[in-house]
């Protein structure tokens, strides 16, 4: 045999063995997340022995469902659990779809983001009668009877958003109303909290409207049929989140409005950031994903194991409660933070929310408090 070819096939070996060694890794499951659809088309199973996670999201066309989903599976890996992450893209069927799935992989638990608030508590209903416990990630879901529900106080996200208003016009005026999904719970909560702020204000809603499935552009036209309907006159605008906002603000520049009437977001998306700080948005309510997925992340491992989180002993002790229409389900609830120009560097930037190059990207050193 020649040099060379005894050369070559040393070269094949070592070669079938670092391929040997890498398939290794990939079928011990030696990651613990896993994004998979749910026709079982997946890169790994989980450990026999390891705490099985199920999360649906609603979908990751608003930019903070990325960081919540990143969040929430680094603090599952870190307690030891697998976590199977489903997209269902904002549609309810696939959601459903997706949730059978993993009751069909004997989840642990399964964690929610519901597109539709009234549309899966048949299927949770399946998930339970499995054995399987139940989270509300963010959003309630009603008339499910699910054994816990992390969010923020909604409500008082609106009462921000009114108060941000009200401290903008004190001297009152009118107010368009653009809000996100109505299938969504949390959509309920903000509005409820928005108006009744604004009851013994000298502000009055002139025109009010839901956006599908969040869908931005919705705002946008929600702007243009207000003004057309209010006389081309408007004085705030309050939107369900940053990405509304910017549609409306887009909007209003077409009619030279953008910077001289106040508009109020939240989820202080990177977007919305740099509107407040470049003067075109006021205000947007900041929510710690981070604080939300992490909390969501140890309590959901801590159900996994069976153990009592609403007791004295809980290392993270569950006490409130919110009915979802037939049930007092456990409600972990987090302060959002109103956040402006004055307070974007304390809040934001100190915070590790954004980075300050990237909020101030379009606005001079000079601008910056």
């Amino acid at each position: 045999m020649s040099g060379r070819k005894r050369k070559q096939e040393r070269l094949h070996a070592a070669c079938a063995l670092v391929f040997a060694l890498m398939l290794g890794l990939v079928v011990s499951g030696c990651g613990r997340y896993a994004e998979t659809d749910h026709e079982g088309r997946k890169t790994e199973e989980a450990g026999e022995d390891a705490v099985r996670i199920g999360i649906s999201f609603d979908s990751f066309v608003i930019e903070r469902w990325l960081r919540d989903r990143d969040v929430f599976v680094s603090t599952a890996q870190s307690l030891g659990a697998e976590v199977n992450v489903q997209n269902a893209n904002g549609e309810v069927s696939e959601q459903i779809a997706q949730i059978r799935y993993l009751i069909s992989k004997k989840m642990n638990v399964i964690v929610i983001v519901a597109i539709d608030a009234s549309k899966l508590s048949e299927v949770i209903g399946e998930a339970k009668d499995a054995g399987i416990r139940v989270v509300c990630y963010d959003r309630l879901i009603l008339n499910a009877g699910t054994d816990l529900y992390v969010s923020f106080d909604n409500e008082k996200v609106g009462t921000l958003m009114a108060q941000a208003l009200e401290d903008s016009l004190p001297e009152g005026g009118d107010v368009f109303e653009i809000l996100g999904s109505a299938s969504d719970n949390n959509t309920t909560q903000v509005r409820h909290g928005f108006e009744q702020e604004l009851k013994n204000s000298g502000l009055n809603i002139v025109y009010s409207t839901y956006c599908d499935n969040w869908l931005a552009e919705l705002a946008f036209d929600a702007v243009n049929e207000g003004l057309e309907k209010n006389g081309g006159s408007v004085d705030g605008v309050m939107c369900g989140n940053d990405d509304l906002a910017g549609q409306a603000i887009k909007a209003l520049t077409e009619h030279k409005l953008a910077g001289i009437v106040p508009v109020v977001g939240q989820d202080a998306d990177l977007s919305g950031c740099q509107r407040i700080v470049e003067g075109t948005q006021t205000m947007s309510v900041y929510k710690s994903v981070e604080e939300e997925a992490q909390v969501a992340a140890r309590l959901t491992v801590a159900l996994a194991k069976g153990e009592d989180i609403t007791g004295e002993d809980a290392e993270i002790k569950v006490s409130g409660t919110i009915s979802d229409g037939t049930w007092d389900v456990p409600y972990y609830r987090i302060d959002p933070v109103a956040v402006t120009k004055n307070n974007m560097d304390k809040v934001i930037i100190d915070g590790g929310f954004h980075l300050r190059e990237d909020v101030y990207m379009n606005v001079g050193e000079t601008e910056e408090k």
